[in-house]
């Protein structure tokens, strides 16, 4: 939580800010210490470029501009009437001439290349002495910074009108001057004897006056007690060179498990004003409940090891590639579970109750193959109300009929202020989140405890555990009372268009991890999570707002943590993410994004939407998510009848999507030679979607496959829009597996959403991000999937009413028990299959080339149909109980017999698994051994192996 105090003095005139170009704003940058960029933009109408910069770069003299460097340390500095004048109240403004001398260095335009085109201005004289030292120009940086321009100047420097009056942003300096010094100190609370004495504490604010050390004492080494009243004792920390400020402990004598805020007395160019900002630590370990302070507490600490957590190792994944990752939200795995306790509903010791519902079907998703599990944010959140007096339940109404507007009413109520949110609000990201604790354990090291007793019991499940981070934005900046970083040093962590007004593409406030201890306080947090809370891996959310830099940067942070030093073998942790190309940092416009294509040789995943989309059929922004279907759901083959487009458009698309969907299947791999569907065999990055190389990945685990996740609708209520309305409901159970096993029987990691394999509904909720466990909770019993719960909230779903209404009153599209039973043993099937050899996870790019190819593909291949072999008798041998493994999916409406000329004389029959499984449909497939044939009946997926001789084995 953070207090904001500030004084405030009158400017000489009312009118204090006029209609002076940039005043308002912040559109210069200072980037060394005698070199400022000025924009073209702020050059008086009908100057150009050229009228103060040659074409050789070099300044031009005699054009009549003039700019001076405008600071105040006190504020109030501004453009009134032609002048720059300050605050009645407060030291007048200095002004510093700058002189401009050209283009901008090429150095820095290529570290920067939105400067490109700006005009650089110097703080030297003519002599190039600068006018400012380093010591100058840090304590400047404690103040307003300004430049103002002047047009119409004379000869001798006399006359001249101020045109131009804007603030200069300074990240990039503070980088220059701080960021290597500083990314050496250790930084939050921190033990440093490592002898039971009590905790240090630094922060880093270089643009702060002056930092005070507000600490309250509980008495409890671990911190596990509420917030402790009374006044603070208080400690003025030490400014050390590197912007950092201290306090050590035996200068202060402070117990460990004290609770702590700093007060940072700091200038904010958003209010223009010296602030006294009270503002919980960045780098925090542990928080009060609701985060209203930070808590001091030693994470090697005994007493926060929970036995089983301690003591299970971490399961073993073959490979990257061989992940199967289970994505699930806390409150969602329990929340509805009548067999856990309900003091444990919704919290991390849910996953402690063995013989809960929600528990033994994760052991069954465990024996069959499931080996990773995907939990969205965990860290601190600041949407959810922690403490539970302040929590709200929606009032449903239980007898609101399934497309009423009365259950999304009822959530609207208490949206805001009921226990639940998917978590993408940042507010501390090296903190558990209090709100999946239970009750009175909110505070300081108990929550910490009860998340590792949870990574302890994933782990003995046989589970490795991977968290969903957030570092592209927080959920607040500026002097919003959920904000953190921006208190502390504004204007640097958050990242700033060209006028000075933070981003918000990625939704809130977009951090500016190009920035070097924001870069620096992800990969901390990252590295803290996996050293002191034994995680297997990180998912990060928008990572293509990221420079692939950092994301390289992380991943030697973490290779450099051993067993032997730390606990955790930080090379096998994988990290993957959403590599979307979009926003302010879209095409490199800033830096080399972490994006998709741009992670060669990485081995970090990202999110294979060309895949999704080739299943889905159309794209997750079409209005209408009815009229375009794809391989998965049923284009050409079982039309819906709404697609406006004519045959030979729709076999066109469903041709290219297959050459997706089988790309997808080979790993996305860019080098993948693919017959494609016109015939011509091609490389995988020379498929082309949307004008981009379809296939992008150099290894299989740069590629994760997926089809449904918490963004967007889930599979089912996808296929509820898009298959024909007289679908049966097996049959549409049937469809869902066939989506499925584009992913289950790839060779990339396979992703799937919680509760897929049970049919999920959200009742067509496509963000249900705040839409509270009626629509968001999972059914493990099996009785219910979902649909039908009511109208999906307005505040997202509105417009869409008119086709939601009548599929959701639909008797028919509700699945009885017995399709869910049906659906679950379908896909079990599919991890079965998976886990049973390692031909479905080669690992390597060389070894897929190799080994796999898709007969009969290419012009003249049936629609909706698949054919992918995995031959294990060329090149090494992977399995030694198999020669290949042949995948047929069949999406079509009528069975398929598929000739494979190659195989005649091969030995293919169903595998084990499928053979002794539950589904009765997918046993009718069959092998003709004499001509290669394959027969598979219509939507099913169906896996046929060849054993080699004298290997039999039984199914896994």
């Amino acid at each position: 939580m953070s207090f904001t105090y500030s004084i405030t003095c009158t400017l000489e005139t009312a009118s204090a800010f006029p209609s002076v170009v940039g005043s308002e704003e912040q559109r210069a940058y200072w980037v060394t210490p005698t070199l400022l960029a000025w924009p073209l933009s702020l050059l008086p109408m009908g100057m150009g470029r050229d009228a103060v910069v040659s074409d050789s770069g070099e300044p031009v003299r005699g054009s009549g501009l003039a700019l001076h460097l405008v600071t105040a340390p006190d504020g109030g500095a501004a453009a009134v009437h032609g002048r720059i004048v300050g605050a009645v109240c407060l030291p007048a403004p200095t002004i510093t001439p700058l002189r401009v001398v050209g283009d901008l260095p090429q150095e820095i335009r290529r570290a920067h290349p939105h400067l490109e085109g700006y005009i650089a201005l110097s703080l030297t004289d003519a002599a190039g002495t600068a006018l400012l030292d380093v010591e100058a120009v840090a304590q400047i940086l404690t103040g307003q910074v300004a430049i103002a321009q002047f047009t119409g100047v004379g000869a001798d420097g006399s006359g001249g009108d101020l045109d131009a009056f804007t603030g200069v942003q300074t990240a990039i300096l503070l980088d220059l001057l701080y960021a290597e010094a500083a990314g050496r100190a250790e930084l939050g609370a921190f033990f440093p004897s490592g002898d039971g004495a009590g905790p240090a504490f630094r922060l880093w604010a270089p643009t702060a006056r002056a930092v005070t050390l507000l600490t309250w004492e509980t008495g409890d080494r671990l911190g596990s007690v509420p917030e402790v009243p009374g006044p603070a004792v208080r400690t003025r920390a030490v400014r050390s060179d590197d912007g950092c400020w201290s306090v050590a402990n035996e200068e202060a004598s402070i117990g460990a498990g004290c609770q702590y805020l700093w007060e940072v007395e700091v200038y904010v160019p958003s209010t223009r004003h010296v602030e006294t900002n009270r503002v919980t630590d960045p780098y925090s370990t542990a928080l009060t409940a609701d985060s209203t302070r930070s808590v001091a507490v030693d994470l090697s600490d005994e007493r926060l090891a929970p036995e089983q957590w301690a003591a299970t190792p971490v399961p073993p994944v073959r490979n990257d590639a061989a992940r199967s990752i289970y994505e699930l939200h806390i409150r969602d795995f329990s929340a509805a579970d009548a067999t856990v306790p309900p003091e444990l509903r919704g919290t991390y010791r849910a996953f402690t109750v063995p013989n809960s519902a929600g528990v033994r079907h994760l052991a069954d998703l465990a024996h069959a193959g499931m080996n990773t599990i995907h939990l969205l944010p965990v860290f601190d959140i600041a949407t959810i109300p922690e403490n539970r007096s302040h929590q709200r339940s929606a009032p449903i109404p239980l007898d609101a009929g399934p497309a009423s507007m009365q259950q999304q009413d009822a959530i609207g109520q208490v949206a805001d202020v009921d226990p639940y949110n998917w978590g993408y609000d940042p507010f501390h990201w090296g903190v558990p989140e209090g709100s999946y604790a239970t009750e009175g354990h909110q505070d300081g090291g108990a929550r910490v405890a009860q998340f590792r007793q949870m990574v302890g019991a994933l782990h003995a499940l046989g589970y490795q555990v991977v968290l969903d981070q957030v570092y592209n934005h927080t959920a607040a900046c500026g002097q919003d009372p959920v904000s953190v970083l921006d208190k502390v040093v504004p204007g640097y962590y958050h990242r700033l268009d060209a006028v000075g007004s933070v981003t918000s593409s990625a939704c809130c406030a977009n951090t500016a991890t190009e920035n070097a201890m924001c870069a620096r306080l992800m990969i901390d947090s990252v590295v803290r999570w996996a050293r002191w809370y034994r995680v297997d891996g990180f998912r990060f959310d928008l990572m293509g707002h990221h420079p692939r830099a950092v994301m390289e940067r992380l991943r030697t942070a973490l290779d450099r943590l051993t067993v032997a030093d730390d606990g955790v073998d930080g090379a096998s942790l994988y990290l993957y993410g959403e590599g979307w190309n979009f926003g302010e940092v879209a095409n490199n416009a800033l830096f080399v994004q972490a994006a998709q294509g741009q992670l060669d040789g990485t081995g970090i995943g990202t999110f294979n939407d060309r895949l999704r989309d080739a299943v889905h059929g159309g794209n997750p922004f079409d209005a209408d998510r009815r009229v375009f279907q794809g391989f998965g759901t049923g284009l050409l083959t079982q039309p819906s009848g709404l697609d406006p487009r004519s045959w030979g458009d729709q076999s066109a698309d469903l041709a290219h999507r297959t050459d997706l969907v089988r790309l997808g299947m080979a790993g996305n791999l860019k080098d993948f030679p693919l017959t494609a569907s016109d015939g011509a065999t091609r490389r995988g990055g020379e498929v082309l979607h949307n004008g981009a190389p379809a296939a992008y990945a150099s290894s299989p685990r740069e590629n994760v496959n997926y089809v449904d996740a918490h963004d967007n609708e889930t599979l089912y209520d996808l296929l509820v829009y898009k298959l024909p309305r007289g679908m049966t409901m097996a049959e549409r159970v049937r469809m869902s597996t066939v989506c499925l096993a584009t992913v289950s029987l790839a060779q990339s990691p396979a992703f799937w959403s919680a509760g897929t394999e049970l049919l999920r509904s959200k009742s067509l909720d496509r963000d249900s991000y705040n839409s509270g466990d009626w629509f968001n909770a999972i059914d493990f019993s099996g009785r219910s999937n979902g649909f039908g719960r009511g109208l999906p909230p307005a505040w997202r779903n509105e417009g869409a009413w008119s086709v939601q209404g009548p599929l959701l009153s639909d008797q028919w599209l509700q699945p009885s028990p017995e399709d869910i039973a049906a659906a679950r043993a379908q896909a079990m099937d599919l991890l079965r299959l998976r886990s049973s050899t390692p031909l479905f996870s080669l690992g390597e790019a060389g070894l897929i080339r190799d080994k796999l190819s898709f007969p009969g593909s290419g012009a003249g291949a049936p629609a909706g149909v698949i054919v992918m072999l995995i031959d294990d008798t060329v090149a090494e041998d992977v399995d030694p109980a198999l020669d290949g493994v042949l995948v047929v999916l069949n999406a079509s409406g009528q069975a398929v017999t598929q000739p494979v000329a190659a195989l005649a004389g091969r030995d293919f029959r169903l595998s084990p698994i499928q053979a002794r499984g539950d589904d009765e449909v997918v046993k009718l497939t069959g092998f003709d051994r004499s001509t290669g044939t394959v027969s598979v009946p219509a939507r099913t997926a169906a896996v046929l192996v060849e054993e080699q001789a004298g290997a039999r084995r039984s199914p896994s």
